[in-house]
């Protein structure tokens, strides 16, 4: 069974599928859509297409552990990708997720303004490994 991470936010929304045994993560990418309803339906759509079985959703906390008002949102997105879905949907802490993608493409070699395109898309894929690490 396939599983999507979803590093969810206001503009952009990475996306990252795993293998189908749910052991790897696999292909990653970055969706652009600014209206709730319609990137539900656009990751259901993926999801579909690529067979995936649930999902893993960011949740983004403070340092200290607390939630703010982004984990809120994280929270309410859940709840529309499950009833639209009808799949489930699990919340991944994914503190530092972002750093640590600006990280690894920094040391690939790309450039600072070109991050902005690619950063949702490895942090996504952040999250699935680190799901499915926990799994394994």
């Amino acid at each position: 069974m396939r599983i999507m991470a979803i590093d969810y936010g206001d503009q952009r929304i990475g996306l990252a599928v795993s293998d189908l045994l749910g052991m790897l993560a696999g292909e990653a990418w970055t969706m652009q859509e600014w209206n709730r309803e319609r990137a539900v339906q656009r990751i259901a759509e993926e999801a579909k297409k690529r067979e995936v079985g649930s999902f893993v959703l960011g949740l983004p906390k403070n340092m200290d552990g607390t939630e703010g008002p982004r984990a809120a949102l994280s929270r309410e997105f859940k709840a529309l990708l499950e009833e639209a879905t009808g799949l489930p949907v699990v919340l991944w802490d994914e503190r530092r997720s972002s750093i640590e993608a600006h990280a690894i493409l920094h040391a690939a070699g790309k450039k600072e303004r070109l991050h902005r395109k690619t950063v949702d898309a490895v942090a996504a894929s952040l999250i699935l490994e680190g799901y499915l690490g926990s799994l394994h």
